[in-house]
């Protein structure tokens, strides 16, 4: 059930029932020479889609943009800053907070939104305690990273051992693999496994120590079968753990 293909009466109806919402949060930044730039938004869309079916929960639009300035001195590359992102997300649920919605399940595809979520959760606390609004203090937040799901972890460790990585992984190219088979991209990968190890910084520094975007990954193990494998695992644990959330007091 997606909130932008609903009408209002039909969010009132669904608000006598449940009062929790899925919000898919990723990034629009490179993802190596053959990931989509999409990745991080497409993979948490894709989860968060499924966990509604499974669980009858609303899933609202996806936050398309996030917290990716390192990326930026690669084409194509878009980020909120810090402050931009805690206040888009204190916008999102202020008016849904009025309508009676109290829980706020974030799927979330990229790490680089993490510290800010944690943040903006925090900062929305306060300010809708501020602003009176009626069951402020029943208002909960969650942050779920589904790539750091023990299953999907797992998985991953089995199909990709150490060329998994941390960016541009194979598991996240083939979530976009299996969710979008018409653009899948090839390239010739050198080296073959990306290099890992160097902090980040700035963007200028990140293209310096990994030039093509990768770090420590081996995308072209990716496959759309295992993309299947891993949304499954996903959906599976994070229906588990949205109900889990809901039913919190």
């Amino acid at each position: 059930m997606e909130l932008q293909l609903c009408t209002w009466p039909e969010v009132e109806a669904y608000l006598m029932r449940s009062q929790g919402i899925i919000f898919p949060i990723g990034s629009t930044e490179q993802h190596g020479p053959t990931g989509l730039i999409g990745t991080d938004a497409i993979c948490a869309e894709a989860i968060a889609v499924g966990v509604g079916e499974q669980t009858g929960a609303l899933v609202g639009p996806t936050i398309n943009v996030g917290m990716a300035l390192h990326h930026t001195a690669f084409p194509g590359s878009i980020s909120l800053r810090p402050s931009t992102l805690i206040a888009l997300i204190q916008d999102y649920i202020k008016p849904l907070a009025r309508a009676g919605f109290t829980r706020f399940y974030f799927v979330n595809g990229h790490g680089g939104n993490m510290a800010t979520l944690k943040a903006a959760f925090s900062e929305t606390y306060a300010t809708l305690a501020d602003l009176n609004i009626t069951g402020a203090d029943q208002v909960r937040c969650q942050l779920a990273n589904w790539f750091m799901c023990r299953s999907v972890y797992t998985l991953a460790k089995e199909l990709y051992g150490d060329q998994e990585g941390s960016h541009a992984t194979p598991s996240e190219v083939a979530l976009t693999q299996y969710a979008y088979p018409d653009a899948i991209k090839s390239a010739t990968l050198e080296p073959q496994v990306a290099p890992s190890g160097h902090r980040i910084y700035g963007a200028a520094d990140f293209r310096r120590f990994y030039p093509d975007g990768r770090m420590g990954s081996n995308p072209d193990l990716a496959t759309p079968e295992h993309g299947k494998r891993l949304y499954d695992a996903a959906v599976k644990e994070m229906s588990n753990d949205y109900l889990k959330f809901v039913a919190k007091d």
